[in-house]
């Protein structure tokens, strides 16, 4: 019977992050559903054109892979010239990091001893390995424990982008913390800041969010100015997202950016809108649920096999891929019921067909693997193995 510790070790150890091979190649209509597909050709053309666009301008992209979830996406987008992941949790870096790759940034804030040890025990085999701290307290339990386990762990300071959820506060205070680190922590290697801005991503109207993500960075500008007047190199600085990929450089402050959702995109990003356009449509929608229709109770509407387990929403519902003049309705848990307003196109029992996701990151945690779709079949699976890593 294994200890809780043994227990997480194994799952980490025994966790599925190649890509699985099937047999024979599969065509989409014979998928079971509901399925989670990724359009591999506009995958692809998302991973490039981002990497096309941050390259020329001197930004790295540090991909947050708490979107995806999973390892070989991770290691297509390192390949793609990502010079790092970022992941929102300790368990999640641990899936990162047991598929082969090194340069990780956690990017939420660790304080209990349990998941200090664990962070630790990931640095004793990879120096590349960076958390955030944004006070002095869990500062001295990091350098602690690394004193203890004879190591050195790179941190950035967590600035506070006046959300109010995490982060020190810019200015002054990041700079008594920055001292400490420099003065104080000799067992911990100070790399830079990280600011995240996430209430100005999916703020709507391109000048409405170039305006207040200009303003909110530059407390960041000042903090890491006030920085290296006291001496203090600032190496990496590292933020943003989707939503301000094309703010950013004029910008000019970010070293790398922790873009996740521009491989998928989803309808929440759509809506937002882009540089001269009401839509946000630079990088296509790639990640679909491929639905089959179940029943017709009634003239004007059609039942299809997936509600609340199997697409998650804060705010809007989802939406068919290449059918309109229907409107989806949650129906619950396994269901969601079409409203046949004006249908573009005859739907059938039977019929399968795919749904544009609203919100990807949570949509994702919902599936064990993606169906990657290209010419219409698919030839392996591509295991979700970060799912439930929350911890």
């Amino acid at each position: 019977m294994p200890t809780l510790h043994q227990f997480i070790d194994e799952s980490i150890t025994g966790a599925v992050t190649e890509p699985v091979k099937l047999s024979e190649p599969v065509p989409v209509e014979q998928l079971p559903t509901p399925a989670l597909i990724i359009d591999l050709n506009l995958f692809d053309q998302n991973l490039t054109k981002m990497h096309h666009f941050l390259d020329p301008r001197g930004i790295g992209l540090r991909c947050h892979t708490k979107m995806h979830k999973c390892p070989v996406i991770a290691h297509k987008q390192m390949a793609a010239g990502a010079v790092g992941v970022c992941t929102a949790t300790v368990s999640e870096a641990e899936i990162m990091q047991v598929s082969g790759i090194a340069d990780i940034l956690i990017t939420s804030a660790v304080v209990t001893p349990e998941k200090i040890d664990r962070v630790l025990k990931l640095a004793r085999t990879n120096p590349k390995l960076q958390i955030v701290v944004d006070n002095i307290e869990v500062a001295n339990r990091f350098n602690e424990a690394a004193s203890e386990s004879n190591l050195e762990l790179g941190v950035l300071i967590d600035l506070d982008p006046g959300m109010g959820r995490t982060g020190i506060e810019a200015g002054g205070p990041a700079l008594v913390l920055a001292r400490h680190l420099a003065n104080e922590c000799n067992n911990l290697r100070f790399d830079g800041l990280q600011m995240y801005a996430g209430d100005c991503m999916h703020l709507e109207g391109f000048e409405n969010r170039r305006e207040k993500y200009t303003g909110v960075m530059e407390k960041g500008a000042e903090t890491k100015s006030l920085l290296e007047e006291a001496g203090i190199e600032v190496a990496f600085f590292t933020g943003g997202g989707t939503g301000t990929f094309n703010i950013e450089p004029d910008v000019g402050l970010m070293t790398d950016l922790q873009a996740g959702s521009y491989a998928f995109m989803d309808i929440e990003y759509r809506e937002i809108g882009g540089e001269g356009s009401d839509r946000f449509d630079t990088f296509e929608p790639s990640l679909f649920v491929l639905v089959t229709t179940i029943s017709k109770p009634q003239q004007r509407l059609i039942t299809v096999d997936a509600g609340f387990k199997s697409f998650a929403s804060d705010k809007m519902v989802p939406e068919f891929r290449d059918v309109e003049g229907v409107i989806y309705h949650w129906g619950g848990d396994e269901h969601g019921i079409i409203q046949l307003t004006n249908p573009s196109k005859e739907i059938s029992l039977g019929d399968k067909l795919a749904m544009l996701v609203p919100h990807c990151d949570p949509t994702v945690n919902l599936y064990d693997y993606y169906y990657p779709v290209r010419d219409g079949k698919v030839e392996e699976l591509w295991p979700i193995a970060a799912r439930g890593r929350s911890q």
